[in-house]
């Protein structure tokens, strides 16, 4: 099986742990099964170790292969246990975001991340402005976006510059330790940009039972899942294209300072 197979093969398979079609093809190593969407096979490894479809031999999954350019060009999820004994314990994130990849190190903070911490810290939500011809904002859902190239690169330009916010993505990913909400530092910024796209092909961010929420506050916490999320939505239903356009027009209860260099997370 080509996993870079075109949208044909993904329509044709459904995934066998949400029975809908397959949106993002993972594959599980070393079983190499390959009837899952990436979000729904990285979810299911945060609760058990096992392959949904070895669990008569119970074959423990190590990596999850997605992201394919081509048959020898993806990124892995490296599948890691932070209790040795649990079948149960929480799953790191991957070391390295693309096979044979680059270290991530922590980009230069700019004055836009800085502005954008302050949304954080005060836990200031945008404005909803409605969908109309005059905005030109327009509801954005989970099969739009799937089927969007435009939508997707749209949505990874803000997600790229907006997990510059969280420095402790960046640190050593070996440091496990907890931070404010239940995030840890182990979670890994290459791998969340590709997770939160995930959870945009497949879960509507509106959704009242909080389920894009509930998959991200791991790696973010519950607060700034929330917040994440909420502005996320707002930049995708906005008819901006560029960032610098978005944060001129974009509004909060208060005005966001003039940032300073002393301001961090």
């Amino acid at each position: 099986m080509d996993p870079t197979a075109g949208s044909k093969d993904d329509t044709r398979d459904s995934c066998v742990i949400c029975l809908h079609a397959v949106t993002e093809r993972a594959i599980a190593a070393p079983c190499n099964h390959y009837t899952f969407d990436f979000i729904c096979l990285v979810s299911w490894l945060q609760e058990r170790s096992t392959c949904p479809l070895c669990k008569a031999r119970k074959v423990e999954v190590s990596a999850v292969q997605y992201d394919f350019c081509s048959p020898t060009d993806y990124k892995t999820y490296a599948v890691r246990r932070t209790h040795r004994h649990s079948i149960h314990a929480p799953y790191g994130l991957p070391r390295r975001p693309r096979r044979f990849g680059r270290v991530c190190e922590q980009p230069i903070v700019d004055v836009s991340i800085l502005r954008r911490r302050h949304v954080y810290r005060h836990k200031l939500y945008s404005y909803h402005v409605g969908s109309n011809p005059v905005s030109g904002y327009q509801d954005i859902y989970p099969h739009m976006v799937a089927d969007s190239s435009d939508l997707q690169s749209k949505a990874r330009m803000w997600i790229r510059r907006e997990l510059r916010v969280f420095s402790f993505l960046y640190t050593d990913p070996s440091d496990s330790t907890p931070t404010q909400g239940g995030a840890t530092t182990s979670s890994n910024a290459e791998f969340l940009l590709s997770y939160v796209v995930a959870i945009l092909k497949k879960v509507d961010l509106k959704a009242s039972n909080g389920h894009a929420e509930n998959l991200l506050q791991e790696h973010l916490g519950r607060d700034n899942a929330r917040l994440f999320l909420h502005e996320l939505k707002a930049w995708m239903r906005s008819p901006y294209s560029k960032l610098r356009d978005w944060d001129g027009e974009v509004q909060y209860r208060e005005e966001l300072p003039e940032p300073l260099l002393h301001l961090t997370t």
